[in-house]
């Protein structure tokens, strides 16, 4: 499977194996392709500030607004992988083009959603849309830019993935502020178009070479590898993303997925059975692919990827990086609404300053790769990332102003554009162009379940914290028994603080009177400590990203990978 690969171009083309280097790179591809998957990240990030409008619009209950988010990211992580391969056989760009057009359709059906079912189903649509694009994208650019371009084609992608990452939150409130949560959704629409029709002028069109022995059926030939990594991808995903709402080990709430019914009376939570289950599935298919290789036969995965260093020890990295951007990206919103009473606009305004960042740093990848290599960028980054989130921690005071974070955030988002992007070049250094398609979607996949991971995580640090700091606040308050604090710590760790919202506007005129100002200063105090702590957790996360990252250079320089 590491034979040649060809790659055909509308205006010439380029033959051969891996080192073969295109004359005149196709920047006006690499920015299409970078809009495909901007629009891919955006859709994960801007749904959240809108929620609660989405729940008073068409009336659905909690647990289907947590699916509004969930379903989106369970279906791309369970489809990456054969979406990957498929690309690497039929054709990368087709493979784009019609992945933009499901997704373009899912957001039509999202936006005319009148019922939570209805919006559940168009984000499974969008999630199948997805998995079709974000594959395809990276995988075109490992494919065509290779040599001393690659750095900068890296760079640019990078900022612009970390830049549709932070302006999410954002755009999600000026919509929802403004002209309405429908809008989230119907951007899509001429974001997709642009993509599309620029797409059919700009991108060539690259894919794997013809097999010599050839499979009758083609990828369904690997049948039982498409189900096993689908369902245990989904599994796993489920259960990191979920663990906090069902219970990691408990059942704190019934779980009901349409006719199925898994009571909160059952002593053992849904979630570790699907984490169990999940990750059985993923060995069943590690074991399945390796067979069907050893054969000579189709596969959607080649497992002895793994052994390229960069392959093996950069997706580790990746899925740990991951796992603490993630946990950032998830503090940090609820801190600045709960404890610092930001509007989601006002939040998603700070935040956004982190695509300001990225995008210098995008720029100035091809500079700093030349001279630290793509390794040392990495490195580069995750300190930048590392510092920019400890310096956050410090300003996360109520006697601190705001505005002193879009600062720290900008350090924070220029470490996002140079680790993220040129760690994925890493990634992918070592790979052959003919096999760039499915390393792309192990990359993507394995990103993802790194977010599943963060959000797990962070989830539990925060509860965890909450449990620790708040009843100390609580009980130096008189007048307040035990009895009314356990029940005040119970309702912000459910509602990661939003309880302090509705008390805050309360004022005196809630249930616990004159006492109401000053519980709320102890509860947005406490809130705020655990925020901190929490936001602690992400920068462990981190610095073991950072130890990790010490291997993957180690690998690249050992296979001459970490040179621009």
């Amino acid at each position: 499977m590491t034979g040649s690969a060809s790659i055909d171009v509308k205006k010439g083309s380029m033959k051969g194996s891996q080192g073969s280097q295109e004359t005149t790179p196709p920047w006006r591809a690499l920015w299409v392709l970078a809009l495909g998957l901007a629009m891919i990240v955006l859709d994960s990030s801007i749904v959240n500030v809108s929620i609660p409008s989405i729940i008073a619009a068409i009336h659905i209950n909690l647990a289907q607004a947590q699916w509004v988010t969930a379903l989106y990211s369970i279906v791309l992580a369970a489809l990456l992988l054969p979406s990957g391969r498929l690309g690497d056989m039929i054709g990368r760009k087709r493979i784009l083009q019609v992945g933009t057009v499901i997704f373009v359709l899912g957001s039509i059906f999202a936006a005319s959603a009148s019922s939570g079912t209805m919006l559940l189903l168009a984000r499974l649509v969008q999630g199948i849309g997805g998995s079709l694009v974000m594959p395809s994208t990276l995988s075109t650019v490992s494919a065509t830019f290779r040599g001393r371009h690659r750095a900068t084609a890296f760079g640019i992608w990078g900022a612009v993935m970390s830049s549709a990452a932070a302006v999410g939150p954002f755009l999600g409130g000026v919509f929802t502020s403004t002209i309405g949560w429908r809008w989230i959704f119907l951007v899509n629409l001429p974001l997709g178009l642009i993509v599309l029709v620029a797409s059919a002028v700009f991108v060539p069109e690259t894919k794997s070479a013809p097999r010599q022995t050839g499979d009758r059926w083609g990828m369904l030939a690997d049948w039982k590898g498409i189900l096993l990594s689908a369902l245990g991808s989904a599994l796993v995903v489920f259960a990191l993303i979920e663990g906090q709402t069902y219970g990691w080990w408990h059942p704190r709430a019934a779980f009901e997925p349409g006719p199925l019914h898994w009571s909160a009376a059952v002593p053992l939570s849904p979630v570790p059975v699907s984490l169990i289950l999940g990750l059985v599935l993923l060995a069943a298919f590690a074991l399945t692919e390796l067979a069907r290789a050893r054969k000579g036969k189709m596969v959607i995965l080649d497992v002895s990827m793994f052994a390229i260093g960069t392959f093996g020890w950069g997706n580790l990295t990746a899925a740990i990086v991951n796992a603490g951007q993630f946990a950032v990206m998830f503090i940090l919103p609820l801190y600045l609404i709960n404890a610092r009473g930001l509007s989601p606009l006002g939040a998603g305004s700070i935040l956004g300053v982190m695509a300001l960042g990225s995008v210098v740093s995008g720029g100035l990848a091809r500079v700093v790769s030349a001279r630290l290599g793509a390794g040392g960028t990495v490195q580069t980054g995750l300190l930048m990332e590392i510092v920019g989130v400890a310096l956050s921690i410090l300003l996360m005071r109520g006697s601190v102003p705001v505005w002193p974070m879009t600062l720290t955030l900008i350090i924070y988002g220029a470490g996002l554009g140079f680790a993220s992007a040129q760690l994925t070049s890493l990634v992918l250094s070592g790979v052959p162009v003919s096999q760039s398609g499915q390393a792309s979607a192990t990359q993507s996949t394995i990103r993802q379940w790194g977010t599943a991971l963060g959000a797990a995580v962070s989830g539990s640090a925060l509860s965890l914290a909450l449990s620790l700091v708040l009843p100390r606040h609580l009980t130096a308050l008189k007048g307040i028994s035990v009895q009314i604090a356990d029940g005040l710590v119970r309702s912000v760790q459910s509602s990661a603080g939003n309880a302090i919202v509705g008390m805050r506007a309360q004022g005196t005129r809630g249930r616990l009177g004159a006492l109401g100002p000053q519980v709320t200063n102890a509860l947005t105090e406490g809130f705020t400590q655990g925020a901190q702590w929490a936001m602690g957790f992400a920068v462990l996360l981190l610095l073991l990203g950072l130890v990790a990252s010490v291997l993957v250079r180690r690998a690249a320089r050992k296979a001459g990978a970490d040179k621009v």
